[in-house]
């Protein structure tokens, strides 16, 4: 099975520590309360996203041909992968900045799984970008592959829902507008460098066609208030211990943290964010099904952002703005940024509780350069 990964890069968790956070004197969204960081001067290992070594030495055939030639298209199933199990898909239908014999971009249809067990690409004109054209090609996908239609498909470009949607619907598949898409994302990143690059048709400085969305912040719903919120953090074999548990069938979300590659120490402190609520299971409940993406500290305007879905940004909370809360906003920022990104959001009935009743791993990745 191929895997994305990334190559060692050597970053150091910043050294800080954070006195309390004073709540905000006028009506805010939730008051801010803090508990402080504590000083973790750890060294963090990533890895750029690239085919590791080992996969290039043990990739299949389709993979290695694929890599020898940029105009191929690959299909590919893990051979150990039971087809029945994937049920949930990830997908991209956008143009490239490659330019077909017409001098017109090609567009691309990207399809894999969350573990990359399952692999597709084909490539089409400018000229059949339809629901029609697409609900083929997730057609085909299943009758090449092998494998049934799946009950979700994801995907991350606002500018092509209508088009998405409307083809899942035609099979009975449930489409998810979601920024969680983390393994295509990071395929779609290798295949720049490692494919696109390398096609004779490959324009080089060609800005994408579909830019992606990051719209100015909403309101908060109603459904989504807590009482209070603080930054906390926790060593990443916590927040391991805390993924398996909520995957067990509580209220959360996780990530495959394999697939990232992300070489961090056990007793690293990854930073989050809780939130205490008098209906924290309800509360938990609503954002596991929302797709929660990220948390933004904007320091500038004195928020927190939360990112949902594909093209919504809620203005989470927010807070006196002074030199001492910026400065802690602008740690926690650096230690997410420390972290590659990776950062997380619990929800528990109080801020003294050792317990949560639900849990989000979030990872504010880089969007693909096509």
């Amino acid at each position: 099975m191929a895997t994305l990964s990334f190559n060692p890069t050597r970053i150091r968790t910043p050294t800080f520590k954070l006195s309390k956070l004073t709540s905000a004197s006028k009506p805010i969204t939730i008051p801010c309360t803090t508990l402080p960081f504590h000083s973790h001067p750890k060294v963090i290992n990533f890895r750029t996203h690239s085919v590791s070594e080992s996969t290039q030495k043990e990739a299949p055939q389709a993979l290695l041909q694929e890599e020898d030639d940029p105009t191929a298209e690959l299909r590919y199933l893990d051979p150990e992968t039971d087809p029945a199990t994937i049920t949930d898909w990830e997908l991209d239908f956008c143009s490239r900045p490659i330019l077909d014999a017409r001098g017109k971009k090609i567009w691309e249809l990207v399809v894999c799984d969350k573990t990359l067990s399952l692999q597709y690409t084909k490539y089409f004109p400018n000229n059949v970008i339809n629901s029609v054209t697409l609900k083929d090609g997730i057609v085909a996908v299943s009758d090449e592959l092998g494998v049934p239609l799946p009950r979700n498909i994801r995907f991350f470009r606002s500018q092509m829902q209508t088009i998405i949607t409307n083809a899942c619907n035609e099979l009975r598949i449930r489409p998810v507008p979601s920024k969680r898409c983390v393994s295509i994302i990071l395929w779609l990143e290798e295949r720049y460098e490692t494919i696109y690059k390398r096609h004779p048709g490959f324009q080089e400085g060609s800005k994408p066609l579909l830019a992606l969305d990051n719209p100015f912040p909403t309101e908060l719903p109603d459904i989504l208030y807590g009482q209070r919120w603080t930054f906390v953090q926790l060593p990443y074999s916590a927040v391991r211990d805390e993924v398996l548990t909520f995957e067990r069938g509580f209220c959360g979300s996780g990530l495959d943290l394999d697939l990232l590659g992300l070489e961090i120490d056990d007793k690293t402190l990854i930073p989050g964010l809780a939130v205490a609520s008098s209906s924290a299971t309800a509360l938990a409940a609503v954002l596991s099904g929302l797709e929660v993406c990220s948390i933004e500290a904007d320091v500038a305007r004195a928020r927190l952002i939360l990112s949902v879905g594909i093209s919504t940004r809620y203005i989470f909370s927010t807070y006196k703005k002074t030199p001492q809360t910026s400065s802690e906003a602008e740690a926690w920022e650096a230690a997410k940024k420390a972290c590659g990104g990776l950062h997380f959001l619990a929800v528990q009935p109080n801020l003294d509780s050792e317990d949560c009743v639900g849990f989000n791993l979030l990872l504010d990745l880089p969007f693909p350069p096509v």
